[in-house]
């Protein structure tokens, strides 16, 4: 039989932009001060029935003349962090629809970006709440609709609200997303709305639960729809201990329906756990569930879209994101079976070059992926868990073929103390697109450092004139002073005169003093064997350096690391050398 589940609300923004506050004033409960330091520590659900949206909205949701099928909203509270990439099912995100909170105050911030690309990336839709508006400057807070409120401010306090919101609209519109002020919105399937919102002061609030509630009603209708007799499925928000209970579960039921004697198949790192609920709590409508205050009753079976804590045995090793199916004992094989290729389609582990990604959840890991792929980068594992020796050892065995391979990537994750190699680069972070950028930003200062250093192994360009009136000795060996043309004269390498190598330079003296190279513009006294001065070689006389042809090669695919003068030389060199051979260096 189906039925209309409550659209599942992820509540979403950077650490401290108030979110939990937003839904502590919804829910006229105090999380937040249960909270270590006033940041949210752990996932939390709610669930707010229609009939509580509806007198906290007023007539807002009566103009929308819309009939109301949604039983209400449930909402989930995250860390500040991408965890909320935990809330996933198979094709995406488990969030049917999202609200980002912004401090207008502060506007974007790491955090921020990495949400909506995230939400970009998962499709997800989602709305903004530009919180904290009673600390403009300037603002009055009254108990009115926020438009009403808005247009009762002063001149320079809308003005100033004015351009905090276009500062929005310019971010999100780097992000690919066109927005607007909720009232100004002609088209919500293009355009995403800003609701500006006060979570201390409650101003904006009906508002914004009436644009969430409108959309969801009028847009997700057809996404809600779940069969209410089929076995359930979940994805599990958070594993903790319980005084009393043990080890728990907290999970989102988002199909079907979970009985007390079904049997409950979990995805596992390597294989599924299997297990059978001992008790399944469903917290009070308004509750949070991870509020220590929080009452909860016992059920026989709970339904879509709910949130539940489960207690059970054997769930020590569950790790936060694992889908969660229930099963009858017929159908148990079939549904571990199910249950694992959910994971199997995130967790990699092939033979093939790459780097090492590792996360603290199975969606996290997901979304890890999914950004490293975005950028075409080569993934050899991807599991989950702190960072192990193995890991370690597995990042270096790519080193002889390819150091840049040589990679651990960790998001929220810890490196283990004996996991460690000076072959491995190791990257941790818990904001995932900075992991990336410092991914890249390494890789690239790494690419110029060995190219740099593969120019320094070639012979470079050089060209050098004998100065007339300074042969010191004829021969064995010929000692004459040269200034260095362009280019580096250094010990050792072979100059020709035209096209035929004629010498070696033994050794250079700067100022009576022994020197391995000089550059451009320096005078310099160099000793020459094999050559007489006079017959092979003149005072006045223009030589270059003798570049092997596979060397000319390399160094113009590397003309970034050579000066103008230098590839200016190339050039002549490589002219003169194609009137004997017209394919020389090509």
């Amino acid at each position: 039989m189906n039925t209309i589940r409550s659209p599942v609300c992820t509540v979403v923004g950077h650490v401290d932009h108030g979110k939990s506050s937003l839904l502590d004033y919804i829910r006229s409960s105090n999380i937040v001060k249960c909270e270590a330091g006033a940041i949210t520590q752990a996932i939390g659900a709610s669930l707010i029935p229609l009939e509580i949206i509806k007198k906290i909205c007023g007539p807002l949701l009566d103009s929308l003349k819309i009939k109301f099928t949604i039983p209400g909203l449930l909402f989930i509270d995250t860390p500040g962090h991408a965890a909320f990439t935990n809330l996933r099912k198979r094709g995406g995100n488990l969030a049917d629809i999202a609200i980002l909170v912004v401090d207008i105050n502060e506007g974007f911030k790491p955090q921020t970006a990495e949400v909506v690309e995230i939400l970009k990336q998962q499709k997800t839709p989602f709305i903004v709440a530009a919180n904290k508006i009673d600390l403009l400057p300037g603002w009055n807070s009254a108990k009115d609709n926020i438009l009403k409120n808005i247009s009762s401010q002063g001149p320079d306090t809308q003005k100033r609200l004015d351009t905090k919101l276009y500062e929005l609209v310019g971010k999100l519109h780097e992000f690919g997303f066109a927005s607007e002020r909720f009232d100004r919105v002609s088209d919500h399937t293009k355009e995403v709305a800003i609701i500006p919102v006060s979570s201390k002061t409650g101003e904006g609030i009906p508002e914004l639960l009436m644009v969430l509630t409108g959309l969801a009603q009028k847009y997700l209708e057809s996404c809600l729809k779940c069969d209410i007799n089929s076995p359930a499925k979940g994805t599990i928000l958070e594993v903790k201990e319980e005084k009393g209970l043990g080890v728990a579960l907290d999970v989102i039921i988002y199909d079907g329906t979970l009985k007390k004697d079904d049997f409950i198949v979990i995805g596992g790192i390597k294989k599924p756990i299997v297990t059978k609920p001992r008790a399944l709590l469903e917290p009070m409508p308004l509750s949070e569930i991870r509020d220590k205050r929080t009452r909860f009753k016992q059920v026989d079976e709970v339904c879509a879209a709910r949130c539940i804590r489960i207690s059970a045995p054997e769930i020590e090793s569950v790790v936060a994101g694992m889908p969660l199916m229930a099963s009858s004992k017929d159908s148990l094989e079939k549904t571990k079976q199910e249950t694992q290729k959910l994971v199997s389609e995130v967790i990699i582990e092939t033979d093939k070059q790459g780097i090492i990604l590792k996360a603290d959840s199975l969606g996290s890991l997901e979304a890890l992926i999914t950004v490293f792929r975005e950028k075409n980068i080569k993934i050899r594992k991807a599991s989950i868990g702190n960072i192990s020796k193995k890991d370690v050892i597995d990042a270096e065995s790519n080193y002889e073929k390819d150091p840049l391979k040589s990679v651990v990537i960790g998001f929220n994750v810890k490196l283990n103390d004996d996991a460690k190699s000076e072959k491995v680069k190791v990257f941790t972070n818990d904001i995932i697109y900075k992991l990336i950028e410092d991914f890249e930003k390494w890789v690239e200062g790494e690419t110029k450092r060995r190219e740099a250093a593969d120019v320094e192994m070639l012979v470079r360009p050089c060209k050098i004139k004998i100065m007339p009136g300074y042969v010191f000795r004829q021969n064995n060996p010929a000692v004459v002073g040269v200034e260095v043309l362009e280019g580096k004269i250094k010990t050792n390498i072979q100059l020709m005169k035209n096209i035929t190598p004629l010498t070696k330079v033994k050794s250079i003296q700067s100022e009576k003093k022994n020197v391995a190279e000089a550059g451009k513009g320096k005078q310099v006294a160099i000793s020459l064997d094999k050559v007489t001065v006079g017959r092979q070689i003149s005072e006045g006389d223009i030589l270059y350096s003798v570049i092997p042809e596979n060397d000319f090669r390399k160094l113009k695919e590397l003309k970034k690391y050579l000066t103008e003068g230098e590839i200016a030389i190339l050039k002549e060199i490589a002219v003169m050398m194609r009137k004997e051979n017209p394919i020389w260096g090509i």
